[in-house]
């Protein structure tokens, strides 16, 4: 390091909160590891997330997006570093706004604070994974991390995802005062952060108050986006989202309706069903995806109902069009799901196919020709104990 950037870093270590201070001068950075190596590097990278040059702050936000949380993964520097950036969220630099806080960002305008909200959130989504096998199975999540021949975790990656986990409280704590932000990105990336944190089970007594917060807003707020998201928080966190299911927006609507508990479950599920009937509009809605949410926006719609629905029945007429509409891009989050919940317990050869299955198994034999709807899907046949091939299925029916 030479003389000036010492003289640099003196500078901003002499502006940070104290508890930052202290994580960045007792922290043994060269006994943590990241993506490539030593973590004595990080925190050279933490320091410049609060300097004054716009592009010194990106390449520091680029550094913990792929050496701190490289594609998800846990590291044993991510949580000390989760922490320090907690520490210093409302740092005056957090105010800076501009364009491309990462070098690739192409993102409208957004300020510093909301970049690091953002990244926080992303550490909170690695460590919770796995928690809950039922809520991974529904999202179809990827595990940020690896396993040996022998289906054994790694230590290091063990000791990094235990260590982000012990921190969520700590995470929470600094990310809740932005639920009440009048920046609407704030606002929404702290929203973000914080519905994985409160996932964890040491949490769940904080929930209400976060819900509190939310509805004392929700009345002020004018925006699709910004309405949107707090009903998804709302019903994920199983509130009593009810009064929202006939909010004048469909997309405050289906939002209010995506969560795991229901007090009115045949009127959500019909808001949910009325969206997937012109799956482009509802896709339309959020151009730049809610935080936390992948994809197209009918791929949540769609898991929520197949979630809600009592019996594949009740989907099915919904379902059975969105197959026999032939979108070639569709298996895992679309037709796979659909085939599944029409055969929840398998085929059973000594049971006759219901109306229901018999016509979603002929709109995948009619478009299987364009689309490859059965051969592109043929692990979720075999899953579903079905023949794997046009041919078999025809047979079938």
């Amino acid at each position: 390091m030479t003389d000036s950037e010492s003289a640099r870093m003196a500078r901003i270590l002499s502006g940070l909160p104290a508890v930052a201070q202290e994580l960045l001068l007792e922290t043994d950075w060269a006994s943590h590891r990241h993506a490539y190596g030593s973590g004595e590097d990080i925190p050279v990278s933490l320091c410049s997330l609060v300097d004054e040059d716009a592009e010194v702050r990106s390449e520091a936000l680029a550094a913990l997006d792929m050496g701190v949380l490289h594609q998800g993964s846990l590291y044993t520097v991510t949580a000390p570093a989760a922490l320090f950036v907690a520490a210093i969220l409302d740092h005056p630099m957090g105010l800076a706004e501009h364009e491309g806080h990462f070098p690739w960002d192409d993102g409208p305008p957004r300020s510093l604070r909301a970049a690091l909200l953002g990244w926080l959130g992303q550490v909170a989504e690695s460590a919770a994974y796995g928690e809950d096998p039922a809520r991974d199975r529904a999202n179809w999540e990827w595990q940020p991390w690896h396993e040996d021949s022998r289906g054994e975790r790694d230590p290091d990656e063990l000791a990094a995802l235990q260590a982000c986990r012990d921190i969520r409280p700590a995470l929470y704590d600094a990310v809740e005062p932005f639920l009440s932000s009048s920046d609407p990105h704030v606002c929404e990336t702290a929203l973000g952060a914080a519905m994985p944190l409160l996932s964890a089970p040491a949490l769940g007594d904080r929930v209400p108050r976060a819900a509190a917060l939310l509805r004392a807003r929700l009345g002020s707020m004018t925006g699709r986006r910004e309405r949107a998201a707090v009903a998804r928080a709302l019903s994920l966190w199983g509130m009593d989202t009810s009064d929202l299911l006939a909010d004048s927006d469909p997309a405050v609507r289906v939002c209010a309706a995506l969560g795991p508990v229901r007090v009115d479950r045949p009127r959500a599920l019909a808001v949910l069903l009325d969206a997937l009937r012109d799956p482009r509009t509802t896709d339309g809605w959020f151009p730049e995806p809610l935080c936390g949410v992948d994809g197209w926006f009918r791929f949540t719609v769609l898991r929520s109902a197949l979630d809600l629905a009592a019996s594949f029945e009740e989907v099915a007429p919904v379902a059975t069009a969105m197959v026999a509409a032939g979108h070639r891009s569709i298996v895992d989050n679309e037709r796979g799901p659909i085939l599944f919940r029409a055969f929840p317990a398998g085929c059973n050869p000594a049971h006759s196919l219901t109306s229901a299955q018999r016509a979603l198994l002929r709109a995948f034999v009619d478009t299987d020709e364009a689309t490859g709807s059965i051969s592109g899907n043929w692990l979720w046949f075999r899953a579903a104990g079905l023949p794997e091939n046009r041919e078999g299925i025809a047979a079938l029916l």
